[in-house]
């Protein structure tokens, strides 16, 4: 099981489109600058009418998307990725934004976001994030993931009891590696606080989902947010 369908720069991929949202013109070119080769940035929008149209003309993998934008009816990137959502599952949206405020978090990712990550992160973190989300996983910044999977557990169905026999078909390592997923890490994350690498995560990743008759990253987070395991 890989972290995105293709990976992202291999010789004879199709590139990722991404179409590219935020208010400010310097961060749009530095973000241009650090996504290299294996992602094409088919448009630019930088208020939330201009968004829309450009997204729904040029019908993207990956929409990167600011949560703080000019015009619309005041609803930012939520409202974008509202008014867009009939292009699911071919175009997805991440966000991608300074703010790491629990409201902002919540309102794009209700409003169809599949991730939300911090300016904080790296170029080659946000390469990753946009091909795990290209490729249907939900990608969230470490820090944020936590309370974003409180939130949408209050909000959202009841709560699960934890059924020990469901936990009893996982190892001690497959339990630590099924939280830490859970939380949004990325394989290389897991590996690396774990000691292990990213092929062994990979088999763990696929021994859980199968264990507990799940078929995604995004289920599997589900999950263990109704049954408060985070």
């Amino acid at each position: 099981m890989s972290e995105a369908t293709v990976p992202v720069g291999q010789q004879g991929a199709e590139p990722i489109s991404v179409v590219l949202v935020d208010d400010h013109d310097m961060f749009r070119a530095g973000v241009r600058a650090s996504l290299g080769p294996g992602i094409r940035i088919v448009g630019e929008a930088a208020d939330v009418p201009s968004a829309i149209a450009v997204v729904r003309e040029t019908r993207p993998a990956v929409v990167l998307l600011d949560v703080h934008l000019p015009g619309g009816q005041g609803g930012g990137g939520a409202e974008v990725a509202r008014e867009c959502a009939d292009l699911a599952p071919g175009t997805r949206f991440l966000a991608l934004s300074v703010s790491d405020a629990a409201e902002d978090v919540v309102a794009v990712i209700r409003a169809g976001a599949r991730g939300y990550v911090t300016k904080s992160i790296t170029p080659v973190a946000l390469v990753d994030a946009v091909a795990r989300v290209a490729g249907g996983d939900a990608v969230f910044s470490p820090r944020l993931a936590g309370f974003v999977l409180d939130a949408f557990g209050a909000a959202g169905p009841a709560e699960v009891e934890v059924d020990d026999d469901e936990l009893d078909r996982l190892t001690a390592r497959e339990r630590e590696v099924m939280r830490l997923i859970a939380r949004g890490r990325s394989y290389r994350e897991v590996g690396a606080e774990l000691f292990i690498s990213v092929k062994t995560v990979e088999t763990h990743v696929s021994a859980v989902l199968r264990k507990l008759q799940l078929s995604s990253r995004h289920e599997l987070t589900r999950w263990a947010a109704q049954r408060r395991l985070l």
